[in-house]
């Protein structure tokens, strides 16, 4: 029988691929696994204990539904942030919300805007759901505001992404620059300010915690909290924006072993302070390491560090060469940062194998 179903016009049209290939697709493909992984932004310095043991009692009622409001995870947010419960959405990670927003914001045609290079399930996100897509490239490895800013007042977008600190640069803007940015936006255009990376920044980046209609702010347990398998996230924003969000969300959508363990993660805050602390100085070592072997660092905000090899051959040819001697790193496709490659901060012990085999590719090269 002849199978004459069809996709919709969107789907068909996509390409057959996904916003990243795992670790574990690569050592299926290798046939080996990876000595030291840093390429995913993952933390490498664990989960809280406290976190560990509220999931271990919970583990025993996943028999039961979650709580489709994931009541006690949103009122600890608020209280955290000093905000109302209504303007806390909490998701199935932020890549998660991400999708939501385009759903909520942008109608197949219409336009979303975004640094050329930016994070990729954005705009995976954007494409899936048949929204054109304006991008603007970096400016000295920054995203360049008033660019994007022009150019979601030309194409006029519904959405302008920005992540800040940034992925894949991990470099930053400051607050105040930030600011100027949502001030000057388009009456028809929301800011998708993605801070995953918020607590390994500078103060002076991170705006004030109010509460603008124009805005929506996106954090996760992922990168500090070290729950990058669990999937939770959450955005901020005016009530009325939350309860757009009630209306697409799946409401089981995160799990409620996932639930118990980001709120016993949110209240041992000492746990995350000493990652962030450890992260930054797996930071300056990877510098150290950079300015020896002349592949300069960019300024980092965030858990991993940016490697710059030059020209985009170069960099391709050392991603290559460090999976084949098991390290797992990344690096951006697009151009001016396709030069560049991306290593999470690993563990002290991590950081050793990666400094020692990325010495022997550089000798190779």
């Amino acid at each position: 029988m002849t199978d004459k179903r069809e996709f919709t016009s969107i789907v068909e049209a996509l390409p057959t691929t996904i916003p990243f290939v795992g670790p574990e697709a690569i050592e299926r493909r290798i046939g080996r696994t990876f000595d030291a992984r840093l390429g995913a932004n993952e933390s490498a310095f664990g989960v809280s204990p406290k976190a560990v043991e509220a999931m271990r009692r919970e583990a025993s009622r996943v028999a039961c539904y979650n709580d489709p409001e994931n009541h006690d995870l949103k009122m600890a947010l608020s209280a955290h942030h000093g905000i109302r419960p209504v303007q806390v959405v909490v998701g199935a990670g932020i890549d998660d919300l991400l999708g939501l927003a385009v759903r909520m914001f942008v109608a197949p045609g219409q336009t979303a805007v975004a640094s050329h290079g930016a994070y990729a399930t954005f705009i995976y996100h954007v494409d899936g759901f048949g929204c054109r897509l304006v991008t603007r490239p970096y400016r000295d490895d920054v995203n360049d505001l008033d660019a994007l800013l022009s150019a979601a007042k030309e194409s006029d977008a519904r959405l302008l992404y920005v992540s800040n600190p940034d992925n894949p640069t991990g470099t930053w803007r400051e607050a105040e620059d930030i600011e100027r940015l949502i001030d000057a936006l388009p009456s028809t255009c929301t800011l998708l300010l993605d801070e995953a990376y918020v607590e390994f920044a500078p103060a002076s980046a991170i705006p004030r915690m109010t509460i603008d209609p124009r805005v929506i702010r996106f954090r996760t347990f992922s990168k500090a909290h070290g729950m990058a398998g669990l999937r939770v996230g959450y955005a901020i924003s005016d009530e009325r924006v939350a309860q757009g969000f009630d209306k697409v969300r799946l409401h089981f959508g995160v799990n409620r072993v996932a639930q118990v363990g980001a709120l016993a993660s949110l209240g041992d805050m000492d746990f995350v302070c000493d990652v962030v602390e450890r992260v930054e100085a797996g930071r300056k070592d990877y510098d150290r390491i950079g300015r020896a072997l002349g592949l300069p660092t960019l300024p980092s905000g965030t858990n991993f560090v940016t490697f710059d090899a030059g020209h985009r051959e170069r960099a391709e040819m050392i991603l290559a060469s460090l999976q084949e001697k098991g390290v797992f790193v990344r690096k951006p496709g697009a151009p001016p940062l396709d030069r560049c490659f991306r290593v999470t901060v690993g563990t002290a012990e991590e950081r050793a194998i990666f400094e020692e085999r990325l010495t022997l590719v550089v000798k190779d090269l």
